[in-house]
């Protein structure tokens, strides 16, 4: 067993609400290592009231299936979407979610790609979305907000 290969095995752990998008991508790994033949892998929530994180954490378990793994998650350092990987910004763009922005700017359609969007509600289907309305292609999505 080698770091890489558990990197490579957790890189196929899903977030459960974007499935194309990995907790590895989403920034959500904060350390592996590997003691004597046992895993330890600390993950850091989006937010702390996730409802996913038991599930997250079992399928952490049944990636690294059959080594010895503890899955803990850890609160030392706030998870933030600077975290996300290039390959996470291009798989929310993928799935219709417009990435956060780095700066001030307006949000890019995942739709059609114009930047003629304007915010519908700063309430999404969870607590790091936006919702945007594209007046180029006329559509509603998803936006990531910057955290």
């Amino acid at each position: 067993m080698s770091t890489d290969e558990i990197w490579d095995r957790l890189k196929t752990v899903a977030d459960p609400e974007i499935p194309n998008l990995s907790i590895v991508d989403l920034g959500m790994v904060d350390r592996v290592e590997i003691d004597q033949g046992h895993v330890k892998v600390d993950l850091m929530p989006t937010f702390v009231g996730c409802p996913a994180l038991h599930w997250i954490e079992q399928k952490v378990e049944e990636a690294l299936a059959p080594y010895p793994t503890t899955v803990k998650f850890v609160y030392r350092t706030p998870w933030t979407t600077e975290r996300l990987t290039a390959r996470g910004r291009e798989r929310l763009l993928e799935w219709g979610v417009a990435p956060p922005l780095n700066q001030p700017g307006p949000v890019t359609c995942p739709l059609c790609g114009s930047q003629k969007t304007h915010l519908n509600s700063a309430f999404g289907p969870s607590l790091c979305r936006a919702i945007y309305y594209c007046d180029e292609c006329q559509q509603p999505f998803e936006a990531m907000k910057a955290i």
